[in-house]
């Protein structure tokens, strides 16, 4: 187990590699050890060979992550206008040039940059009993770049609600809204997510590396263009020792061995 900075705590459990902000009675709020923490736990993962999976959580059961730590709010929205990026963004776009997967494990209240956090995810599993919401209007705010992942997510109608009126929003809602997966009691969040890392481990590295590359590269694509760069891309996954074993594997009625190649 890495710990960085006691703010976020690093572990590899099997092929799954955890992240989890670990700041409960701050409600896992965001500062900069804790995005750096995250950001940290990216690159490990994918450093490493056996990890197949990312999973990001709160520690404790009452928040994910309830968006960035107001007790010092001069540090929270502090500017050093010289840069033209702030750290917050630099791990969303991190998340999004990343090529192993990646899950959300939501086992309390999710609010502002949370929501953004989760949104950097490929999936997500929440506790029946979360609430989320984006209620940095009620402080001035707005929450910008959050808006860069979500508006892609969620329909344009219901971001608009969320985002103007600040008002907080149930986990069933955000389920059918797209933001999440399953939602399941408190007392079964751990086994589902545990359920949805085996469905993942099992399958070809290889294949989801680089379709997780190609989803990235075509999200911005015409049909026209996009089509013509996904047909040179499944020749090119073809000739994989991936493809190859799992073909030859499906051939023989057996569990493949991947080689991750």
């Amino acid at each position: 187990m890495t710990d960085n900075t006691n703010s976020v705590v690093l572990e590899k459990r099997g092929q799954a590699f955890w992240i989890t902000i670990n700041r409960p009675d701050k409600r896992n709020a965001l500062n900069g050890a804790v995005i750096g923490g995250i950001a940290a736990g990216y690159r490990e993962a994918h450093e490493d060979n056996d990890v197949r999976v990312i999973v990001l959580t709160g520690a404790g059961d009452k928040a994910f992550c309830a968006g960035a730590d107001l007790q010092n709010s001069g540090a929270a929205f502090a500017m050093d206008f010289a840069r033209p990026n702030v750290d917050y963004a630099d791990l969303l776009r991190l998340s999004q040039d990343a090529t192993k997967p990646a899950i959300a494990r939501v086992g309390g209240v999710c609010m502002a940059g949370g929501m953004g956090l989760l949104c950097m995810t490929d999936m997500a599993v929440a506790a029946d009993h979360v609430m989320f919401g984006l209620p940095e209007v009620k402080v001035g705010v707005f929450p910008m770049q959050v808006m860069s992942l979500l508006q892609e997510m969620a329909p344009r109608r219901l971001v608009n609600e969320w985002a103007l009126t600040g008002e907080p929003f149930d986990a069933r809602i955000a389920q059918s809204a797209g933001l999440l997966n399953y939602v399941v009691p408190a007392d079964q969040l751990d086994a589902k997510v545990d359920w949805l890392i085996g469905r993942i481990v099992d399958k070809s590295p290889t294949a989801i590396c680089r379709g997780k590359y190609a989803m990235r590269a075509i999200a911005s694509m015409s049909f026209d263009e996009s089509i013509a760069y996904t047909e040179s891309q499944i020749a090119l996954l073809a000739m994989t020792e991936d493809a190859k074993e799992g073909l030859k594997a499906f051939g023989e009625k057996r569990k493949p061995s991947w080689p991750g190649k």
